[in-house]
């Protein structure tokens, strides 16, 4: 009878150091998970800081937005993705040719990198008069009612003094999660921007009076 209390004790211990080495590991590989991750974030904030900064050309500033956004591994390129027009930082229902020229250029770069692009302007049916043939349409009683679970592509701009900041995040429309961000400057160098976002006030006239 002692002997089968000793076996079974000893069975019990034994258990009992397996479960907490089974433990142990799994603290150990947590941390080295979290290790791991930190390690990611750093070199995409290395990687950025290096590569980020500014551009002299509107073309070379929305490549580097695209290339920063496949550099973070979370990002599910497979994944249906939507791309926004970019709005003024100051007004988030407020756009520009600017921003729209962003948006539609950011879905080139995406495109040419392997995203899944979805096209969500798309009417339910191609419209045809004398001028040509549309598809594409801005009027909300004219598109899709609902588009499936996806990334969205949000940005805004802010106009500096002789640049543009740039800022773009890719968001779970379910969620609301940010998946990954970009940032860039445009530096543009010119003294007054307004040719760029079609603002200028208009010009003086002068009033010529007949005298009598």
């Amino acid at each position: 009878m002692s002997k089968q209390i000793l076996k079974f004790a000893i069975f019990v211990c034994f258990i009992t150091i397996l479960a907490g080495c089974t433990q142990k590991n799994k603290e150990v590989q947590t941390e080295s998970d979290k290790v791991n991750q930190m390690k990611a974030g750093m070199n995409v904030a290395n990687y950025k800081q290096e590569n980020i900064t500014v551009q002299n050309s509107l073309e070379a500033t929305i490549s580097s937005l695209a290339t920063q956004m496949m550099v973070n591994k979370k990002l599910d390129t497979s994944k249906p993705l939507i791309v926004t027009s970019f709005v003024r930082l100051d007004q988030f229902k407020t756009t520009s040719e600017f921003g729209r020229v962003v948006g539609e250029s950011m879905i080139d770069e995406l495109s040419n990198r392997g995203f899944n692009l979805i096209e969500f302007r798309g009417q339910m049916a191609i419209s045809v008069n004398d001028k040509g043939e549309y598809f594409l349409s801005r009027k909300p009683h004219e598109l899709k009612k609902e588009v499936p679970s996806t990334y969205v592509v949000v940005g805004t701009y802010s106009r500096q003094n002789g640049k543009v900041i740039l800022n773009a995040r890719v968001i779970d429309n379910i969620t609301g999660k940010v998946i990954t961000s970009a940032r860039a400057t445009y530096v543009h160098g010119l003294a007054h921007d307004c040719t760029m976002f079609g603002d200028c006030p208009p010009m003086r006239t002068i009033k010529i009076l007949k005298e009598t």
